[in-house]
């Protein structure tokens, strides 16, 4: 069986959810209940049987050190191979190399070192469930350098504007890599190559002083290189907005969209907390709402996400909202298209509405 190593890119994906990223990467951003955006991409690696993952991490990463710790939740606390958080090193006086290919150069003993024959490098933003054997198969069967993945999407949204598009021939090679609005061949930040062929690019990337190795090492040598494209059909989510974020979050509410997601046999993990199941009082009245454990609830609640911990007083009413950990609602207090960050509490009969297209977005440890 061949080996892949996986490495996370983190450098050039913006910290664009507003209040949700001033005090963590969007890689950390809570998601779905009781996940992290980043769990998406390391399950998928893990259950690939990739043993080895390298996360190239610039700034706010302070909260997803924590969440990640030594990659236990994921199998990678082992003592050949793992979870590797790897910031950019500054202490190199000959390096000339900048942007994410800082991260490429600084860390190369990662790649150089690992006993893998191929590496896929993924961003975190696309949320889905793939099998990275399958896009291997599919990469050396085309003989391709580079193999991508994509999404056919079958609706475009705002957060395609800002997604790279892909134009295939018949044969799925890519001929072109562009921001057309109209087309719904969406790149998904994931791709895959052999380790030597990485390497040497990373070199040759460097003495011509690139800063953005996707960009101007793969996209910008489209010419001449043989570029195939995987097509992905399970389900996806693209988050980079919190209008992206509230959208796909509710829509996890529909039992058919959160079984394409999480799969029985490639199961999404995550940090284990050990807290109790949720306290439903007589007076709490719950419907089509994702609850996580930990959570005490007297009020209402419906159409919503709660992550663990929540305390629901009686009189709240909630409504189309995403309540992070541990925050606490008071009585009488109403929320409806709210996104309440970890550790905030409204008070008595105090009032927040949003809108489906601008959720009211209330920062981490606030009280109101």
């Amino acid at each position: 069986m061949d080996r892949i190593a996986g490495i996370i890119n983190l450098d050039h994906e913006q910290d664009v959810l507003d209040e949700l990223t001033y005090f963590r990467c969007s890689a950390a951003v809570p998601f779905a209940g009781r996940y992290r955006m980043i769990d998406f991409t390391i399950s998928n690696m893990s259950n690939s049987r990739i043993e080895s993952i390298a996360v190239f991490a610039r700034r706010k990463y302070r909260s997803l050190m924590d969440h990640l710790e030594q990659g236990k939740a994921w199998d990678l606390d082992r003592k050949r191979g793992g979870l590797f958080i790897l910031p950019p090193d500054w202490n190199d006086p000959t390096d000339i190399s900048k942007g994410d290919l800082q991260h490429f150069h600084n860390n190369i003993d990662f790649i150089t070192r690992t006993l893998a024959d191929y590496v896929v490098v993924s961003g975190t933003q696309n949320i889905c469930n793939i099998n990275f054997r399958e896009v291997l198969e599919e990469h050396k069967a085309s003989g391709a350098d580079v193999t991508v993945v994509y999404k056919k999407v079958e609706e475009l949204y705002p957060e395609h504007k800002r997604a790279h598009k892909l134009t295939i021939d018949e044969s799925g090679r890519v001929t072109d890599i562009h921001n057309d609005q109209r087309s719904n061949n969406v790149y998904m930040d994931m791709y895959i190559l052999e380790k030597n062929y990485l390497y040497g690019m990373i070199e040759d990337c460097i003495a011509h002083g690139c800063s953005h190795f996707f960009l101007d090492g793969i996209k910008a040598r489209l010419p001449q290189i043989h570029m195939h494209a995987y097509e992905y059909e399970g389900a996806h989510a693209l988050i980079n907005s919190v209008e992206s974020y509230y959208r796909h979050s509710a829509s996890l509410l529909n039992g058919a969209n959160h079984d394409d997601l999480f799969k029985e046999e490639a199961p999404i993990f995550t940090k284990v907390k050990n807290e109790p199941p949720t306290k439903y009082s007589q007076d709490s009245n719950v419907t089509n709402t994702l609850v996580a454990n930990g959570c005490v609830i007297d009020g209402q609640v419906e159409d919503s996400i709660l992550f663990r911990g929540v305390k629901v007083a009686k009189g709240a009413v909630i409504k189309n909202s995403i309540i992070m950990q541990r925050c606490e609602i008071d009585s009488n207090a109403v929320l409806e298209n709210v996104i309440l960050d970890k550790d905030c509490r409204i008070s008595n009969s105090r009032t927040l509405i949003g809108v489906p297209e601008k959720p009211y977005v209330v920062a981490k440890r606030v009280s109101m």
